[in-house]
């Protein structure tokens, strides 16, 4: 189940707590904890609803402006399909996370090598795993087409291998490419990989931008602001006049610039 940037914010912060799809069949199930960039998104409800029934209250609750926009929008598409309510409810932080972060003792490292082996030994294609986090870490921030070209594979089967990846906390998914995680180089430092990032410099301090989508972090890391501290440095008016810079992503920015204690430039 696809969902906007806005709309996920919306949940997060308790707006909105329904979502209205046009579907041939239901394609999520009731208990389903969906992981998205705000964290995890929990299907409360799923029914099968007549478009007659839909009131102004629906349109609140999905963030709509109105509820003819509600009934424009899910007739933009599939018209002919029945309408399904889906509930959600914002269920916390992303496990993933923290898992990332926390770097694991000698029987974990064992443990996660030995279903690396695995993931190796069943890859009709030979062994990946490796040779994938050796290049994310040689190449973070990179988008997978790019990465995926250099192993000589497609982007998809690129994308589906890092997922398994993420889901042991080895990597990490940026707005454009990915990072190894501090799990992932314990990892690769107990095997006695050469990593070519351990000589590379420091970043420069600060708190990194938040989550903005791909086009909003292209937009401003091409201006060489990086760490909201270099937000800081601007008004809110120069950060928008950014192409690529939407709403969205200036309310995730004034947000994270307020929980760190700064704030736009005043003008």
């Amino acid at each position: 189940m696809q969902m906007r940037p806005m709309e996920l914010a919306a949940i997060r912060a308790g707006d909105v707590d329904v979502a209205f799809r046009r579907w041939e069949r239901p394609r999520v199930r009731v208990g389903t904890r969906m992981r998205t960039a705000v964290g995890l998104v929990e299907i409360t409800s799923v029914d099968r609803v007549p478009v007659s029934s839909l009131s102004a209250a629906d349109a609140r609750r999905a963030g709509a402006a109105s509820l003819a926009a509600l009934r424009q929008g899910l007739d933009r598409l599939h018209a002919d399909r029945p309408v399904y309510r889906i509930g959600l409810r914002y269920a916390g932080a992303d496990p993933r996370h923290a898992l990332r972060e926390a770097v694991p003792d000698a029987a974990e490292i064992d443990t996660i090598i030995a279903w690396l082996d695995r993931l190796d030994r069943a890859s009709p294609t030979g062994p990946w795993t490796r040779e994938t986090l050796l290049l994310i870490d040689e190449l973070p921030a990179i988008r997978a087409p790019d990465l995926a070209q250099r192993l000589g594979r497609d982007t998809p089967a690129f994308k589906q291998n890092v997922r398994k990846l993420k889901e042991r906390g080895l990597t990490e998914s940026l707005d454009i490419g990915y990072r190894l995680s501090a799990r992932g180089a314990a990892v690769l430092d107990h095997e006695g990989h050469t990593r070519s990032s351990l000589g590379r410099p420091e970043p420069e301090p600060g708190v990194p931008l938040p989550h903005l989508g791909a086009a909003a972090t292209r937009a401003l890391t091409a201006h060489g602001v990086v760490r909201l501290e270099q937000v800081a440095g601007l008004t809110e008016s120069e950060v928008r006049a950014l192409h690529g810079v939407g709403p969205y992503a200036v309310d995730r920015l004034r947000a994270a610039l307020d929980a760190a204690g700064l704030a736009f430039q005043p003008g």
